[in-house]
Order: C-alpha cells, then sequence, then structure tokens
C-alpha cells in the first residue's frame, strides 16, 4: 500500500450480525468518491497486520461496534490516545485492537485516531446481517466518516 494521509479501518466481524458494524460502515465509505489520500480497509476482527497500514497512514479513521448500554445505533465520535480510552467492544475481538494500538505507541507513534463507536446490543445471534437499527445507521456513520476523514 501507498502511504496514505488517512486510513479509514472498519473493524468487526461479519459473522456475528452487528458486531460487523465498522466493516459494513468501511465497505460503504469505500464505494463513495474519496481524495486519492484516503484509504479505506477492512480490518476485519483486528490484528497486529494492521499495525503497518497504521503506522503509513498520517492518521487513522477506526469504526468498531461497542457495548456500552445505548440505544443501538447510536454514535459516539472519540479521539482515543491509549487503549485504556476505547470503550468496551465485543470479546471476539477486543483485546487485538487494544493491543494493536499499545503496540502502536511502543514504536513511538503519535497517531491521530478518531473512532466512530456504534454502540449495539449485548446479546448476538451468528448472522451475516445488521439489526434494523443498524442498516439504518450505516449510511449515517458512513457520512460522518466521510466527512471527518476529508475535512468537509
Amino acid at each position: 500500500m501507498t502511504e496514505a494521509k488517512t486510513l479509514i479501518l472498519g473493524i468487526g466481524n461479519l459473522l456475528m450480525g452487528d458486531e460487523g458494524v465498522g466493516v459494513h460502515v468501511v465497505n460503504e465509505v469505500a464505494k463513495r468518491e474519496l481524495p486519492e489520500d484516503v484509504v479505506c480497509l477492512d480490518g476485519g476482527t483486528g490484528s497486529f497486520n494492521l499495525l503497518e497500514p497504521m503506522q503509513t497512514a498520517g492518521r487513522v479513521v477506526l469504526i468498531d461496534a461497542t457495548i456500552d448500554g445505548e440505544m443501538a445505533g447510536t454514535v459516539r465520535v472519540l479521539r482515543p490516545r491509549f487503549s485504556t480510552d476505547y470503550p468496551r467492544t465485543l470479546t471476539a475481538h477486543d483485546i487485538g485492537l487494544k493491543d494493536l494500538i499499545d503496540a502502536f505507541y511502543l514504536l513511538g507513534d503519535s497517531p491521530n485516531v478518531t473512532l466512530f463507536a456504534v454502540s449495539i446490543n449485548d446479546y448476538q445471534d451468528m448472522t451475516t446481517d445488521l439489526s434494523d437499527a443498524l442498516v439504518h445507521s450505516v449510511n449515517l456513520v458512513a457520512d460522518m466518516v466521510v466527512a471527518e476523514a476529508t475535512g468537509h
């Protein structure tokens, strides 16, 4: 991948329904016309394979699901500095993402990270479909992510 000014990174497990909302959003964003210096990446359930793309980006826009007791589809925009600043997410990828962020800092990087935390319900069925509440949120979150990434 060439050096990117902004990396839009969707995190989530598509097999766990709403938990995959970050991937659904990044896939929607990728369909849109974006500046050359904005790159979209399906980060799946997160791993250290994402460290290199994050290191080559000037800024990172993350989209991930969170279980925070809010109504499903609620979106919070956060600017976390350390893994402890991230909201609770599902255990399917929670440790991997937090370890990745910590490694990012340990390597001396000072990332400019914006996190779009999308609230989901605690219980998730094994399905590739989003709930109605999240289906209606995908375009809204995609609009917010594009505005953040492009400064518009």
